[in-house]
């Protein structure tokens, strides 16, 4: 599980500026349990693919992380890792993930791996470098882009298959191209298991509050100048209105102008 932020801007503008004093100091606060890695990816102008930095150290301790937030781009994202029982902490295993000119980070997790390893061709699990439910994620839409799909529709597609068949699991994610920001908000039924409450207790009164509500929870949020962010519980506080759920929202880089689809049709949920 991990604590995600991104944004986008209609000029420069970096995610330590739109973050804020307090948004940087409760992401500092949240890498206290989400302390198995971080990363950063940012596009500098729209057209331009993502540039990415990413480590399996904590946030706290690493001077590259503030010089990540620091640097000036159109979008960027932010992912703090509360590293999965069981994979490792390593940088093969660290968000964002990138590849074909996309980045990508996830919080959830999608069990059992082996039934999520048997979705992906014999090629895209060659290409694996770590041992992340995330990675096979990320290369189920990288699947579907080469089938032709554009970024939005092909995790439209992905994420609506893993909701039928994982339908506990949390598929929020954060994918970042040249032309979008695309957020994947979908986790109305996902919880944290006793075992990451365990985990969790020790440093419960440390974090912030809204992290403790709803976990999965993302939110929205639109500044004066424009620019559209969007942030984990902990990181997204007073101000800040709910994404939509069960849901895709992409973001165009070059105008943003937004648009939002369901997971499930509304003919479907009704039915």
């Amino acid at each position: 599980m991990c604590r995600l932020f991104a944004f986008v801007s209609p000029e420069p503008a970096t995610a330590r500026g739109a973050l804020g004093v307090e948004g940087r100091a409760s992401m500092l606060s949240l890498a206290r349990l989400h302390g198995d890695g971080w990363g950063w990816a940012g596009v500098r102008a729209p057209g331009t693919p993502p540039i990415v930095v990413r480590s399996p150290g904590s946030a706290i301790s690493d001077p590259g992380f503030d010089a990540a937030l620091t640097t000036p781009g159109r979008a960027a994202m932010v992912h703090l890792r509360w590293a999965t029982a069981g994979l490792p902490v390593n940088e093969h295993n660290a968000h964002p993930f990138q590849a074909d000119g996309i980045a990508f980070a996830h919080n959830g997790t999608i069990k059992p791996l082996d039934t999520l390893r048997t979705l992906l061709s014999p090629e895209s699990v060659a290409q694996l470098t770590g041992t992340t439910d995330s990675e096979m994620y990320f290369a189920l839409i990288r699947e579907q882009l080469g089938l032709g799909l554009p970024l939005p529709d092909a995790t439209v597609h992905v994420a609506r298959r893993l909701r039928e068949l994982f339908p506990l699991a949390s598929l929020n994610a954060l994918i970042l191209d040249r032309e979008h920001l695309v957020v994947v908000h979908a986790s109305a039924t996902s919880i944290l298991t006793d075992h990451d409450l365990e985990r969790l207790a020790p440093m419960a009164e440390l974090l912030p509050s809204e992290h403790n509500e709803d976990y999965f929870a993302l939110r929205r949020r639109e500044s004066a100048d424009g620019t559209i962010m969007v942030g984990s519980t902990g990181v997204a506080g007073e101000g800040w209105a709910p994404l939509p759920a069960e849901a895709v929202t992409a973001i165009r880089l070059d105008d943003l102008r937004s648009s939002t689809v369901e997971l499930t049709p509304v003919a479907t949920a009704r039915s």
